[in-house]
């Protein structure tokens, strides 16, 4: 392209930026001269010359003489979240087009990954796919980079790490400080000028030289997930912990003397919810579900509030924990630890043999608890109907007895929960039972193993009691306004096209899967219970789970399908999510009846805290990528056994069967043939041997390499 249609190009991408950031308004070429601040003649006579241009191809239409607008008849101006692929090239995922918008490195404009965009969407040619080009940066999904540092006499760049990134850093000799060649730095943008290639930045602070927290803050950085807590925010935490809450216990409900007990995982370190029971008689109990009140803690306004709203969920990567809110409270203050008093927010139900609610009542407590058990710690008790807990399931590694009552505790609220999730499942909930997979890390928190967690009772006990105190809560506040101000957990039905597509493929396992109106529940019940033990479980479940709507935070209530809730909220865990304390805050108030939040606010909290979830799972699943890449980098030219997990244009996805660790193998490398990818049948086929590879096949694969940045495994098949 010559450097005067560059210019040329340049220019109208300017002049369509004044129209974007002024929606509905109409310009003369003066008013847009003075917008771009063009004051020379010979820089008005080129405005004109493009405005006529830019009209006569019908980017721009003239409502009055001398006057223009953008039209959309021909090029639609959308908006959407940039992804950049390792290649460079450039996608929009947008609601107002069913394809993704390509764009070209070239036409990526200063734009990074994960950006919210506007684009210009080109007039397509037919069969080709949507191509634009980014006329603004609405919103930057992250402003710090991580990168390492190359020092030279007058000047710096950070080289920064991700595969997506396309540009460095340029630092200036005076913003070099005392960084050294090699260091890994975190930078932000400090500015970037019309024709720089390059931003400028600023360093912000230096990783040190660990591994692993490079690894750890690379991710986090990454989606735009904050690290450090603010001092002030810190110093807040400890003012907090320091004050005496003596007389806050006066106020509240005493539950002390009430047996209690905590059950979690084995290395939790926040204990955010406790059991309490109580025998009325033989066919009535009282059941508490205690939750730490941090809403008392953290108040609205304060430094404290800001961050938790800002962070909106705890992050939870393979060999830490990024919590919302500082230890001091996550786990001292808020944490319901043994043996301690502490504040709580209250579910208190009396339920019967059959699972049936007969009372209940909401409100502040003061708890003590007893034990705190881990899962396998409880399942033990509960399998064994004893009160002794041998060593080798120990928490403590030394046989113990647990408090008087527990175990009769532990035996009744599972037989209540069995009963509460039976009833549940006949409503119409959908339950996977996924295997979990956990990394065995070694001190210096690298993996060495791999394990599978399967849900068991204890679990199935905890889930089916805090469900329940999530779902009466809602209700409750339904009950206290007829159109009630509060922060719902919805899931919307199922999308139709993405159930017909599974059924097309589980029919090919065998499977079938009835479609009709109001009966989906029990039929994907029904095919999650078939598939129970058989080697396609995991692909179908994890399918399944695709075709599902993603749960969301809102105040418009829809009802969680999933759960086949009318009325669903979270409440349970506010030491680890915002949306419960924005519960905690509008029950409190409720019952109070005192002034609830407004509503727009609410709802922009709810859409934050989606967003922040979002971006938390994303970096999680990139932690355990990341470790899946460390666990096999040691064992390049092995040969396993797996099964076809995925299959995309660029190849198939395969995931080994003795740890679940998944890779890529190529398309060009399939073996034996050339290979047309069927992207209607999610396969790839072989033009001279008619050889296929789809979703379930099972095949034998090498490990070929192990790629540390681009978080990737690549296979290849062999016989």
């Amino acid at each position: 392209m010559g450097k005067k249609k560059k210019q040329q190009i340049d220019l109208e991408r300017k002049i369509t930026k004044v129209f974007l950031k002024n929606p509905n308004s109409e310009f003369n070429y003066k008013q847009i001269s003075a917008a771009l601040n063009v004051k020379d003649t010979k820089g008005r006579n080129e405005i004109i010359k493009s405005i006529t241009k830019m009209f006569n191809k019908k980017k721009l239409i003239s409502p009055a003489r001398g006057k223009y607008a953008l039209s959309n008849n021909q090029n639609n101006i959308i908006k959407g979240v940039l992804e950049i692929t390792s290649t460079g090239r450039g996608y929009v995922v947008t609601d107002d087009l069913e394809e993704d918008v390509a764009i070209e490195r070239k036409r990526l404009n200063k734009a990074f990954n994960g950006d919210v965009v506007t684009v210009l969407v080109r007039q397509k040619k037919q069969k080709e796919k949507p191509e634009g080009e980014v006329l603004e940066i609405v919103q930057r999904k992250k402003e710090k980079f991580i990168g390492v540092f190359e020092r030279h006499k007058d000047y710096g760049f950070v080289n920064t790490r991700s595969a997506r990134m396309y540009t460095d850093f340029f630092i200036n000799k005076e913003d070099m400080g005392g960084y050294k060649t090699g260091e890994t730095v975190v930078v932000e943008i400090k500015k970037w000028e019309e024709k720089k290639e390059s931003p400028e930045g600023k360093i912000i602070k230096s990783l040190g030289e660990k591994k692993e927290e490079i690894e750890a803050y690379s991710i986090l950085y990454e989606h735009g997930l904050s690290v450090e807590f603010p001092e002030i925010v810190e110093k807040e935490a400890e003012q907090i912990s320091a004050q005496s809450h003596k007389k806050e216990v006066e106020k509240r409900k005493d539950m002390r003397d009430v047996l209690t007990f905590t059950i979690d995982p084995d290395d939790a370190k926040d204990f955010d919810d406790a059991i309490s029971f109580v025998e009325i008689n033989k066919n009535l109990f009282e059941i508490g579900v205690h939750i730490a009140d941090v809403s008392h803690f953290v108040k609205e306004g304060t430094e404290l509030d800001k961050e938790a709203r800002s962070r909106a969920t705890s992050v939870y990567l393979v060999d830490r924990v990024i919590p919302m809110l500082p230890e001091t409270l996550s786990n001292n203050l808020c944490s319901l630890r043994p043996n301690e008093e502490k504040l709580t927010f209250s579910a208190i139900f009396k339920i019967n043999k059959n699972g049936e609610v007969k009372e209940e009542w909401f409100g502040k407590t003061v708890i003590k608890s007893n034990e705190r058990l881990s899962y396998q710690e409880a399942k033990i008790l509960i399998d064994s109907k004893a009160s002794e807990i041998p060593k080798e399931f120990s928490l403590s590694n030394k046989k113990r007895n647990v408090e008087k009552g527990v175990t009769k505790a532990l035996l009744q609220t599972n037989e209540i929960a069995t009963k509460i999730r039976k009833k549940r499942i006949g409503q119409g909930a959908i339950i996977f039972d996924k295997t979990e997979i956990k990394f065995v890390l070694d001190k210096n928190k690298q993996p060495i193993d791999v394990v599978f967690k399967k849900t068991e009772n204890a679990n199935k006990l905890i889930e089916e009691l805090m469900l329940l105190a999530n779902k009466r809560v809602a209700e409750k506040i339904q009950k206290f306004q007829k159109k009630p101000t509060f922060i719902y957990r919805v899931h919307d039905k199922p999308d139709p096209e993405k159930l017909k597509a599974l059924k097309v493929i589980v029919e090919k396992f065998g499977y079938s899967l009835g479609l009709s109106e109001g009966n989906v529940a029990k039929e994907l019940n029904a095919l999650l219970i078939s598939i129970k033990g058989k080697k396609e479980q995991n692909l179908i479940q994890t399918l399944t789970i695709r075709s599902m709507s993603k749960a969301e935070y809102t105040t418009k209530n829809i009802g969680h399908y999933g759960l086949s809730f009318s009325h669903y909220s979270h409440f349970t865990s506010p030491i680890r999510r915002y949306p419960d304390v924005l519960v905690h805050r509008v029950l409190e108030a409720s019952l109070n009846k005192t002034k609830i939040k407004d509503e727009q606010e609410l709802e922009e909290l709810a859409e934050h805290s989606t967003e922040k979830e979002i971006h938390a799972t994303k970096a999680e699943r990139d932690s355990i990528k990341l470790t899946q890449v460390k666990f096999m980098q040691e064992k390049i030219g092995k040969r396993y056994q797996a099964v076809v997990s995925g299959v995309i244009q660029r190849g198939i996805f395969v995931e080994v069967v003795e740890n679940k660790c998944e890779g890529l193998v190529k398309a060009k490398d399939l073996p034996g043939d050339f290979y047309s990818y069927d992207i209607k049948n999610h396969m790839f086929q072989g033009e001279r041997t008619g050889k296929k590879y789809q979703l379930g096949d099972e095949v034998f694969v090498v490990l070929q390499g192990a790629d540390m940045v681009k978080k990737q495994l690549d296979f290849q098949v062999v016989s």
